[in-house]
């Protein structure tokens, strides 16, 4: 299927929105969708939406619309879901256990095989099955596992020093929730996620929402 060269964030950042919608249409024996119908649920308009999937070839037909299964199958290999991942994770406080919690991970193709902190408390501790280990044995782990995924859970003091530990052992790919930035070179990816940040959006849009009905 013909692929542009070039795909905005914006878009890419679309394409899990595509997914969970159709696997809900899917799980809900719905078997077509038009881009007008997506548009409703999604709250994007129709244009928007056949713009976005015309960035990976041809999906659908003019007036039959999409195949659920067939659209959901083709934007989760674009995203790479049909492949396994291993992934660790750093800092086993609140975060990282409600993390290492989450089942879903496996349904996306990332298996979790470590988890990490520098809290001798913790060592041994299991968390889903994983034991808890200390930062310490990091290194000597990323050796003798083929990981690719890290995710940072930790103070944002430490958070620069083991991504570099992570990068010079061969890590790939780092999902960094410490509350800073983080810079790495061209051939890894990091997502920084801020929590707080949407937090404050959603504060802004109540805000907003407020002010405007004052005195209903």
């Amino acid at each position: 299927m013909a692929k542009s060269n070039y795909i905005s964030m914006p878009v890419i950042r679309r394409l899990p929105r595509y997914y969970r919608h159709l696997t809900t249409l899917k799980n809900r024996g719905i078997n077509r969708v038009s881009s007008k119908e997506l548009s409703e649920n999604m709250g994007l308009t129709a244009s928007q939406i056949r713009q976005d999937l015309n960035c990976f070839g041809g999906f659908g037909q003019q007036g039959y619309g999409y195949m659920v299964d067939q659209l959901r199958t083709e934007i989760g290999n674009i995203m790479g879901i049909q492949n396994s991942y291993k992934a660790i994770i750093l800092g086993a406080g609140n975060l990282g256990q409600a993390l290492a919690n989450y089942v879903d991970f496996e349904k996306r193709g990332f298996k979790l095989v470590g988890i990490f902190d520098v809290n001798p408390v913790l060592e041994g501790i299991a968390v889903r099955g994983i034991e808890i280990q200390m930062l310490s044995d990091l290194p000597l782990f990323l050796k003798e596992n083929e990981v690719e995924i890290a995710i940072l859970t930790l103070p944002k003091n430490k958070a620069k020093e083991m991504a570099k530990i992570l990068i010079d052992n061969g890590i790939k790919a780092i999902w960094n929730f410490a509350h800073i930035d983080l810079d790495a070179p061209e051939d890894v990816m990091v997502e920084n996620v801020h929590l707080s940040e949407s937090l404050m959006t959603l504060s802004y849009n109540l805000s907003e929402y407020r002010k405007e009905h004052e005195g209903e």
